[in-house]
C-alpha cells in the first residue's frame, strides 16, 4: 500500500531530481519575466497577480498540512514553521500589494508575466509546501532533539539577515520605477555597491537558515533549488545591467554573492 511516509520519499526525490535539469536550463534560459520579457511564451498577466496565485500554496497548503501532522500540537514545531510561513506571507500578498501600489500608471499596461512561467511556479511550490510543511509537521523528531534550539537560533540570525536585505533590495528596485523618467536605472547602495542582485542573494541566505533551523533533506533541497533557480538568473542580470549601462555600470559588482560571485 502507498502510505504519506512513500508518498513525501518520492516528492523529496523529485525536488533533489529537478534541480540539475532547473540550473542547467536556466544556464542557457533565462526565464522571460521582468527585464528579460520577451514574445512567444502564451498568454501575460499582471505581475502582482501572477506573484499572488503563484506563491499562495505555500501559505494554504502548509496551512492545511499542519494539523494533520504527529507534531501539530508542539511549540517546537510552531516556532520552526513560522519564518516559512512568514516570508510566504510576505511573497504572496505584501509584496504583490506593495508592487501593485508603486507601480506607475504609465508602467500598469507593460507586458505582464508569462501565464506558463506562472503555473511552472505554482506547481514548484505545491510541491515544496508539502515538503516542508509535512517535514516540521509529522516526520521532524522534535522532542528529542537537544541541539533544536541551538540550530534554531543560529539558522534564524542568517534567515533575519537574508529577509532584511531581500526586502530591502526589492524596495530600492520598486522605488526606482516609482521615480518616474521610464526605462531601468542603476540601483545604488547597500549591498547594491556589491552585487547586482542582492534581493536574490538574502532570499539565498533565507533558505540557508532554514537548512540549518529544520536541519533536514527537505530543507537541503529546498536550498539546493533555490540556488539552482536564482544564481543563474542573477548572473542574467548582471550581464544585462553590463550591456544596458555600459561603462556607467560598477565593474566592481558581481552577481549574486558579494566579493565572490
Amino acid at each position: 500500500m502507498f502510505s504519506d511516509e512513500d508518498f513525501f520519499h518520492y516528492s523529496l526525490l523529485s525536488l533533489y531530481l529537478i534541480t540539475p535539469p532547473t540550473i542547467f536550463s536556466l544556464l542557457f534560459l533565462t526565464a522571460p519575466y521582468g527585464k528579460h520579457h520577451c514574445p512567444g511564451w502564451g498568454p501575460t498577466i499582471p505581475p502582482p497577480l501572477a506573484w499572488c496565485l503563484m506563491e499562495s500554496p505555500t501559505i494554504w497548503l502548509t496551512l492545511l498540512l499542519f494539523p494533520h501532522g504527529r507534531n501539530n500540537t508542539n511549540p517546537r514545531a510552531a516556532v520552526l514553521i513560522s519564518p516559512f510561513l512568514l516570508h510566504y506571507l510576505h511573497r504572496s500578498f505584501i509584496y504583490p500589494l506593495r508592487l501593485f501600489l508603486r507601480t506607475p500608471t504609465n508602467q500598469i499596461k507593460k507586458p505582464g508575466f508569462p501565464v506558463s512561467i506562472a503555473l511552472m511556479a505554482f506547481g514548484f511550490n505545491l510541491l515544496n509546501a508539502y515538503l516542508q510543511g509535512r517535514w516540521v509537521s509529522e516526520y521532524a523528531d522534535l522532542d528529542s532533539d537537544r541541539w533544536f534550539w541551538w540550530r534554531m537560533a543560529a539558522g534564524a540570525v542568517v534567515f533575519g539577515g537574508g529577509a532584511v536585505a531581500n526586502v530591502w533590495s526589492d524596495s530600492v528596485l520598486m522605488g526606482l520605477k516609482e521615480g518616474g523618467g521610464g526605462g531601468y536605472k542603476i540601483p545604488k547602495g547597500g549591498l547594491f555597491e556589491f552585487v547586482s542582485c542582492p534581493n536574490y542573494f538574502g532570499e539565498i541566505m533565507e533558505w540557508l537558515g532554514w537548512a540549518l533551523m529544520t536541519w533536514s533533506w527537505a530543507g537541503l533541497g529546498f536550498f539546493m533549488y533555490t540556488c539552482a533557480n536564482l544564481v543563474p538568473r542573477a548572473v542574467a542580470n548582471h550581464k544585462w545591467y553590463l550591456e544596458k549601462f555600459g561603462e556607467d555600470y560598477p565593474k566592481t559588482r558581481k552577481s549574486v554573492i558579494p566579493f565572490l560571485y
